[in-house]
């Protein structure tokens, strides 16, 4: 999950907070800067940022980044 937080501190220091929910193996934005995203992608539950890997030692999948930063901006 070392790339989820790396994410979330480099949008941290341009003043963007994102918090995100989980649900194996889907990992989900739920909110950001406090406003609840509404939109779905890759799920009936919620927007989807990237998959958990399934062993220990494997690394996070991001879906395609361009999505996820069109978001962050039309939320922002």
């Amino acid at each position: 999950m070392e790339e989820l937080d790396t994410l979330e501190r480099r949008l941290n220091k341009i003043g963007i907070n994102i918090e995100y929910t989980g649900n194996f193996p889907w990992v989900y934005i739920n909110k950001i800067n406090e406003k609840i995203v509404k939109e779905k992608y890759r799920s009936e539950h919620g927007f989807v940022v990237g998959y958990m890997p399934i062993r220990w030692w494997g690394n996070l999948t991001f879906v395609e980044l361009s999505v996820i930063f069109k978001l962050i901006r039309k939320y922002c």
